[in-house]
């Protein structure tokens, strides 16, 4: 069973930084896809930035250029790094982990609001 335990959402002004951090509880040997989505108020649970097995990334298109995600293989966590960031972002952000169809995992999600 793989937990995945998230951090560093918050209240940020516009054009403010913040960088989210997602640690598995063990060590992942492989997956397909280790990521960020997010779900607004009202709205579908949507992939922002993704890491796919391999090393390629895949971003949402309202978030290329602003957000970068990383991975540190030592410490078992992901990241997102976030610049820019526009009233927009705000969401519910979900860290997530695809290993396959049986074993798909997500965090409890993490607040970030933008607002001035």
């Amino acid at each position: 069973q793989v937990q995945l335990v998230e951090s560093g959402g918050g209240l940020v002004q516009p054009g403010g930084s913040l960088r989210l951090s997602c640690t598995t509880s063990g060590t992942i040997f492989s997956f397909y896809s280790m990521g960020w989505y997010r779900q607004a108020p009202g709205k579908e649970r949507e992939l922002v930035a993704r890491i796919i097995s391999g090393g390629h990334t895949d971003y949402s298109d309202s978030v290329k250029g602003r957000f970068t995600i990383s991975r540190d293989n030592i410490k078992n966590t992901v990241y997102l790094q976030m610049n820019s960031l526009k009233p927009e972002d705000t969401a519910v952000y979900y860290c997530n982990v695809y290993i396959n169809s049986a074993r798909n995992y997500w965090g409890q999600g993490t607040q970030v609001t933008v607002s001035s």
